[in-house]
Parts: structure tokens; sequence; C-alpha cells
């Protein structure tokens, strides 16, 4: 059996960002008629576009990790940090698995024997089922600090390989696909996690066993199950920055708000577990552990609200920062709500005409609760101003940045800046944006540049799917991409951070080349 026959992924559901295409029809792209040939010559390809990057990362980037998945992974996210050195950092991170066991067998001569036995198993295993586990995996991470990397080592990566900086702790076996994973802000070591089914699922990840991801292996036994909504929420999902608040929108039109602590004071019989703090004591009362193929094994927990105002699937929803009742969401109904739990289950502010298409993503800044930031099918990110919307649904973006050549599928506010935020596409790219440069001298000077864009990454070769600004270290990016639709499977995972000399104030980065402005001429006479 060769690789690509061992591997035989099960067909992947159509979603925003996975919509792959019949074979036929990419075979027919790969083969264009003779008058598309001539723009074809025009427009540089993938490859081209991926050369001409790697070629100034040393110059653009202060360090930069590149992880090879050999299967997609739809969520990244940072957890807490671990340890602190002198060089690095040691910090959580969070993502998604399905393994290939082919793959990852060392096709070394001293485990030869053991490939054959597991190959033997597997094929056993493909003939009844097909399929291969799905998982929630914890890795620790090295976070190089700034001014640390070499320049002539960033760009020196394997695009195949793993990184020698991620490293793999341990593996949860999900039930379904992940599709999203958020992380509790309070306690980051609980997450919650989207997959193909109505229910939100709640982890402790420390509690939670290791398990190996083999075939025909049990779920892992989720350590709370939150229950609502009447169809599938895959997408939609937000934690509660000041309390232990979850909230999900799905397919059933509907936004679904619940409290962890509802857990706790329903099932706890210990009194010093009713005195521990908020999302700390969350799994003192479960069990975590293996559990059957259904993820029903969890204690569950009802809602306390459940919101109705939309027409159609919700994309994507955000906690107000300073508040725990209010909250907003978009949706396929090209619509932007704000909700207040505590005057009702109907929308206070309804925006019917947000974007020109699909919503898919939406942030509330932590640094201002008046601004809101939107993404959309129409390739565009938009940010709203509350204060400027009314009941009635008017209002228009304060800001709109035209950027991206697809729908925006990620946006989030810089955790450090107040006026730079981040937005990923189809298209492959994560751009950088400061909307206080909107207007200014310096940006008039380069009018091909998009008002506000400062810095586009890009190092993905296809969708990037979800993206993460590191809090313990603001500057610091995770990004992951589902490769299908340019390798035919996979996806890249990649953790870096610009050239401080790109964000710095003006001023600071001048005074700082002028210092080494002797070098830079010496060395340049030299060359």
């Amino acid at each position: 059996m060769d690789a690509q026959s061992q591997q035989a992924p099960a067909k992947k559901k159509e979603t925003r960002g996975r919509k792959p295409k019949p074979k036929d029809e990419k075979q027919e792209e790969q083969q264009p008629q003779q008058g598309k040939i001539k723009k074809a010559h025009q427009q540089p390809s993938v490859d081209d576009k991926y050369s001409q990057w790697k070629s100034v990362v040393p110059v653009l980037y202060d360090w930069l990790s590149n992880h090879n998945l050999v299967w997609p992974s739809l969520s990244c996210r940072w957890g807490p940090q671990l340890e602190q050195a002198t060089y690095k950092n040691r910090q959580r991170l969070y993502l998604s698995e399905q393994v290939n066991f082919l793959v990852a067998i060392e096709s070394s001569l001293d485990e030869m024997f053991e490939f054959i036995v597991v190959q033997s198993f597997v094929d056993e295993e493909l003939s009844t089922d097909g399929s291969v586990p799905n998982t929630l995996v914890i890795a620790n991470c090295e976070v190089v600090k700034p001014r640390v990397a070499a320049a002539e080592h960033i760009s020196q990566f394997n695009e195949e390989a793993r990184s020698p900086f991620v490293k793999k702790y341990k593996t949860i076996i999900h039930p379904g696909e992940v599709n999203r994973i958020r992380e509790l802000p309070q306690n980051t070591k609980i997450v919650a996690t989207h997959t193909d089914s109505p229910d939100v699922l709640i982890w402790d990840v420390e509690a939670q066993p290791n398990r190996h991801a083999v075939f025909g292996a049990t779920n892992s036994r989720p350590d709370l199950i939150l229950t609502g909504h009447q169809d599938n929420a895959e997408f939609a999902l937000a934690m509660c920055p000041t309390e232990p608040y979850v909230l999900s929108g799905g397919k059933d039109k509907s936004v679904v708000l619940w409290s962890i602590q509802d857990h706790i004071s329903a099932t706890a019989t210990d009194p010093a577990a009713t005195k521990s703090s908020g999302a700390g004591s969350i799994i003192k009362n479960t069990k975590s552990g293996e559990g059957n193929d259904k993820a029903a094994n969890g204690p569950t927990v009802a809602p306390r609200g459940i919101y109705y105002g939309h027409e159609d699937t919700v994309e994507d929803v955000t906690f107000c920062p300073s508040s725990s009742q209010e909250f907003c969401s978009v949706g396929d109904d090209s619509c932007l709500i704000l909700w207040d739990a505590r005057v009702g289950s109907s929308p206070v502010i309804k925006v019917e005409k947000a974007h020109d298409a699909d919503l898919h993503c939406v942030d509330w800044s932590p640094h201002d609760d008046n601004h809101i930031l939107t993404g959309s099918a129409d390739n565009s990110v938009r940010i709203f101003d509350r204060r400027n919307l009314t009941s009635d649904g008017v209002g228009a973006p304060i800001h709109k940045f035209e950027g991206h050549k697809a729908a925006v599928l990620c946006v989030q506010w810089s955790p450090d800046r107040s006026s730079v935020f981040g937005s990923s596409a189809e298209d492959g790219l994560l751009n950088i944006w400061d909307y206080e440069k909107v207007g200014k001298k310096a940006e008039r000077a380069n009018p091909s540049s998009p008002p506000g864009l400062f810095f586009q990454h890009a190092g993905h070769r296809d969708k990037i799917v979800d993206f993460h600004w590191n809090a313990s270290d603001p500057w610091t990016i995770v990004s992951v991409s589902d490769d299908c639709d340019t390798t035919g499977g996979g996806g890249t995972l990649q953790i870096w951070r610009m050239s401080d000399l790109i964000y710095r104030p003006e001023e600071e980065v001048l005074a700082e080349l002028e210092k080494f402005k002797s070098h830079v001429v010496a060395c340049t006479s030299k060359a």
C-alpha cells in the first residue's frame, strides 16, 4: 500500500473556508484554455509568491517557525505561559489534528517490524471503518524572545518538516472534527471546542489523560457538555473575559449563552469545591477520561439564555470585554446583532446590511467598548462604532479596509495596540492593520497600498482559517492554514513575529538606525 492510498481521508464537509473542488474540476483548472494562458503568465503562481516572500523573511521578521501538519487544523490558540528563560519562553499551544499513522511512523531499520505490524492492523481497520481519530492536541511551544534569533537562520526551515520549537505534550481524542478552539481567559487551561454537533464541549486539558490515537480508540470524555442548540453549531464560539461564560451560535440561527458556574452550583456536594473560585473549580466534581463513541458521557449544563434574531446560520460571536451580559453576533444573513442578556432575548441593535455578503467573523475591541470589528465574504474588514448604530438597523462603519482578494475568515484586535488588528482570509494572507495610519502622510506616499495596511504575512500557501495574538508576547502570532487546495491535504502552522522596526515609532527607529549608520556604510563599501 503506497503512502497516498494509505491516507485515504474521509470526504470533507463543505463549509466556509473548506470548499474542496471535485477532482475533475481541478484537472480542468490545471489545463486552462488557450485564451487564459496569457493571463496566467501575467500573474505569479502560489509557489512564485511564496518564494518571493521567503527571500525577504530575514528582513521582515524577528522570528519565524514553520510547523508542517499532516492533516489540516481548523483552529489554533495560545494557552498559559509555563516558563520564562533567558532566550526563550515555554508556552502551551492548542491545535487539532487528525492522526495518520502510516505517515507518522519513522521508516528506520530499527522500526521496520513495528511498521509492518501497524500496517497490517491499519489495513484491517480500514476495511471496516475507514476513519482515523480526530484529536485535540496540547503542545509545548518554545517562543524565542525578541532580537534573539539570528537573521540567517530565520528563513532556513523545511516546509515539509515539523518545527523543533513545537513539541506535542498531550493528545485528547475528540468526538468529531475540531472546528474551533477557544480558551477561558480567567483560566487558559480550560478550553471549549466546536464540532459537527449541537453541543459545545468543555475540556480541562491538564486533568484530561494523555491518549494514544490508535484505530478503534474510544473518544475522550468531555469535562462538561453545554446543550441548548437545536442544530449543529460548528464555528461561532467565544469565552467571556470577565466571567466563566460561554457563547455559541449555530445553524439553528440562535445565539446561546451558558455559565460554567451553573454546573458547580447544581452538582457540587463538597463544601470546599463551592468555595473555589470560578472557572478553576469546574473539573473538581467530574471525572475526566475515556468515554465511548458518544460525547454524552460528561455532565451537561443547560443554557442561561437563547437569543433569536438571525435569519441564517450564526457564523461568529464575541463578548463585550467589560461585560458578561453584552455580546454580539454575525451570520450568513449579513447582519451584525448586539445583545444584552439583562433586557431580554431580542436584539438590542440589529444592523441589517453590515456587509455586502455573508459575515464570517467578529471581534470586540479589548481597548474600546465602542469598536467592533467584522470580516466578510465580500473580502472586506469593517469597524463599527456602536454609538453610531440605532435600533432600526441603521449604521455605517467608521472604517472599511479592502486588502484581501478572497473571503475574510478571521479577525482579531491586537492585545497591545488599541488601533491595530489582524485579518486572515481565503487568499492565504494575514494582514496587519492600523486604523490610525489611515490618511497619514507616510501612507499617502504609497498610494498602491490599501489604507491602514502596514504588514502582510504571506507565509501560507492556502486559506488561513485561524490565528491568535499572543497576550504574553503581544507581537507574536500563531496562524494555521488548510492546504488542501494547493497540496491536496495537510496544513501549515506558523509562529511568527514581525521586526520591531516595522511597528515602533518612526523617531525611535531612525534614532536606532543612526547608531549603526557607520557600520552599515562600511559593510556596503566592502560588498
